[in-house]
């Protein structure tokens, strides 16, 4: 599933119908060469590497190629400041207020299976023959800090993970000001973007815009993902429907603040980002420690949105969802919601649940009101402690009368 050419240093990710190449640039960074509909190894892919005729005011940052600029490049996991001014995947912060960073090509390991992230819901493997993991790691060496970039491909889905993860191994904490879980540079802007808005009682409204020159995104900075936008975004060509047509998924595995960033930029080239939102985070990265980013989903589908759809639909059920229940036919569950709101005590809860029982319900699930003193939706939240005058046995109580119904 992965192919090295270690002559020309170039790494190829190869799922079910997608690749992903990339390469490690003359300034020893990484660059994109490549995503897309699967296609044949080979053992040199320099015809992908495209530098543009540029004129007058360029920024060079090589000093043996004049022409070599970040700017015009497509890269893998990119910086501010160093001739590339598009939104960067991420931004550190040394103790002198510096915030230039070069990190440069170090060496890889490729293992089978995936390996856990700390900390973090990601996907899994149940087989380590389900899936190749590369990683690369990266050296700020005035920093003194390592950069650890994880692509994980399996092999029957169309499916790439990603994530990166620094390690401070100087005497000086640093700061992390920015830290995004992936960027994908793609050569062109022929895109419509899709996203998932909206709020309480109207979630998940289909939005639909036309990528132009300049930046498109979506966020929350609310503390979750929440209704109104979901972390979760789809490039799709403009005549691609449900089942024609190439598309692009990217989706966090995160439920906190987060940022989706699409960026068209003077050469009419995009660049997807998404991670945390950098808005108002900062993280210390003192000596010795180390800071994982959320795992970022990507996948590709060249036969519409609804076989990209399924792809995420099966990954999601399969290696995302854990537990008993994963695979399981779900119980037939009634809530108690509609039925009584906040007015209910225990035996009311219980005489519901019998004759729920009768009617081949399976499983009772007992809504908003049972906490604090929640008598109405003003109160409460955050005291998770069980209301005694409806609930006098607690919840411990009303669960064992419960099953004692059936």
């Amino acid at each position: 599933m992965i192919y090295i050419n270690k002559e020309n240093r170039e790494f190829h990710l190869q799922g079910l119908n997608v690749s992903y190449i990339f390469n490690v640039m003359k300034n020893e960074q990484l660059g994109n060469l490549y995503f897309g509909k699967k296609i044949r190894h080979r053992d040199n892919f320099k015809h992908f590497f495209y530098q543009p005729e540029v004129g007058i005011g360029i920024i060079a940052h090589h000093e043996d190629d004049p022409g070599f600029s970040l700017e015009y490049y497509k890269q893998e996991y990119p910086s501010y400041g160093t001739t590339d001014f598009r939104k960067p995947a991420f931004e550190l912060e040394s103790e002198d207020g510096s915030r230039v960073s070069d990190f440069v090509y170090k060496g890889y390991r490729v293992y089978k299976g995936k390996e856990k992230l700390a900390g973090l819901p990601s996907t899994y493997v149940e087989s380590e023959d389900e899936a190749t993991t590369l990683e690369i790691e990266l050296k700020d060496e005035v920093l003194n800090c390592k950069l650890y970039l994880t692509y994980t491909v399996y092999e029957n889905r169309d499916v790439i993970t990603r994530n990166a993860r620094f390690v401070n191994h100087g005497i000086e904490k640093i700061d992390i000001n920015r830290a995004m879980s992936f960027a994908l540079d793609l050569p062109d802007y022929n895109y419509e973007m899709i996203h998932l808005s909206g709020a309480w009682a109207r979630e998940r409204f289909i939005k639909t815009r036309k990528l132009e020159v300049g930046s498109q995104y979506i966020d929350s900075t609310r503390g979750a993902s929440s209704a109104h936008q979901n972390p979760f975004v789809i490039l799709k060509r403009p005549n691609t429907n449900e089942d024609a047509g190439e598309c692009i998924g990217f989706s966090l595995v995160y439920s906190g603040n987060f940022l989706a960033h699409v960026e068209v930029d003077h050469f009419d080239a995009t660049r997807v980002t998404m991670g945390i939102n950098p808005f108002d985070f900062k993280w210390e990265l003192k000596p010795g420690e180390s800071f994982t980013t959320p795992e970022g989903i990507i996948v590709y589908s060249e036969n519409g949105m609804n076989d990209m759809s399924k792809t995420f639909h099966k990954l999601f059920r399969e290696r995302v969802a854990r537990g008993e229940w994963r695979d399981k036919e779900r119980p037939i569950l009634v809530n108690n919601w509609e039925a009584t709101y906040f007015d209910f005590d225990e035996d009311k809860i219980v005489s519901m649940a019998s004759k729920a029982k009768d009617l081949g319900f399976e499983l009772f699930v007992l809504d908003d009101g049972w906490f604090g003193k929640r008598n109405d939706d003003k109160t409460s939240l955050g005291d998770w402690f069980p209301n005694l005058d409806k609930l006098p046995n607690g919840i411990k109580g009303l669960g064992e009368r419960v099953v004692n119904e059936g």
